[in-house]
């Protein structure tokens, strides 16, 4: 018995140094090839386990349901991390400041931006919001993308309500009373956009528009993508929201990369403090430069759940 017990000891130590250690994945397994919207990670010196979860910013009501494996990870997490602070977002002095900085300078407006036929398409969407068009005009168009999917007022593009996921996320947050935080601030946002020039996002603001015509038919591109988030396809979604039909027109390094990598840091920041569920846009995970790649080159042990 007391070999057996010398034999046991070192094993289970060994077990445990496993658990810990940095993990090396085989090069054709870095980049994520399962289909899921919920991650496990460990390794690399963590006590206990964070997750993270792929988000969608509208959805149809109808269509919204965390999966068990996200309700399973938020009894295991104190803290809940969002791209940006959902507790900043609510926040009215964030929202006033925001506001101070949402307008472009030297009086411009969308219908110098735009040629006719899109300004009349915007203008027509923005009415149908009710948007007062005088004010809302000046506003640099990627801001205004926001005002468009804001989760409660949105207009329904298909003939349900829609809801944000990162908003319903939240809201379990708040009752579970768990912490919150992100991984970067609406400021440093506010800043992606003025370093994208606001022709370029005018493109986008319009083909962002025009991506949810014939989502009642199921043939829009907001469709398509709630199509690929339900089937929790990270990789499918990561090419869509690269393409430049879809409106990242050659700026997804600045959009998506650039963003993944930085987050990295941050999360194993937190990671290492306490155990975090990340909500994060589900295009942010796939591919080679998606969030899931990045964390096991940086040696986490990253499971589909």
């Amino acid at each position: 018995m007391k070999n057996y017990w010398l034999w046991l000891l070192p094993a289970l130590a060994a077990l445990g140094c496993t658990a810990s250690k940095k993990i090396v994945y085989p090069a054709d397994q870095i980049i994520p090839s399962e289909k899921s919207l919920v991650w496990k990670i460990s390794g690399n010196g963590l006590k206990k386990p964070s997750y993270l979860y792929g988000t969608i910013h509208l959805i149809p009501k109808s269509d919204f349901n965390l999966p068990e494996s996200a309700r399973e990870a938020l009894d295991r997490v104190r803290r809940v991390a969002f791209e940006i602070d959902m507790k900043e977002m609510t926040n009215f002095r964030t929202q006033i400041g925001l506001m101070s900085k949402a307008f472009m300078p030297g009086g411009k407006t969308l219908k110098d931006l735009l040629p006719e036929e899109d300004y009349r398409f915007v203008k027509a969407k923005m009415d149908e919001k009710g948007l007062p068009g005088g004010f809302f005009e000046r506003m640099k168009p990627m801001f205004l993308s926001t005002m468009f999917s804001s989760d409660e007022d949105a207009a329904a593009t298909t003939s349900d309500r829609m809801t944000s996921v990162e908003m319903e996320l939240y809201r379990m947050t708040r009752r579970r009373d768990l912490e919150s935080a992100g991984l970067e601030t609406a400021a440093y946002q506010m800043a992606i956009f003025d370093s994208i020039p606001y022709e370029a996002q005018a493109k986008m603001l319009v083909e962002t528009l025009r991506s949810t015509e014939g989502d009642q038919e199921g043939e829009g591109e907001l469709a398509k993508m709630i199509a690929l988030y339900l089937s929790q396809d990270i990789n499918a979604m990561q090419t869509m929201i690269g393409d430049s039909q879809y409106g990242m027109d050659g700026y997804e390094d600045i959009l998506l990369k650039n963003r993944n990598r930085n987050w990295i840091p941050i999360m194993g920041r937190l990671m290492r403090e306490a155990p975090t569920l990340f909500a994060v846009g589900a295009g942010h995970l796939g591919g080679e430069s998606g969030v899931v790649a990045l964390l096991r080159r940086e040696g986490y042990r990253v499971d589909a759940l």
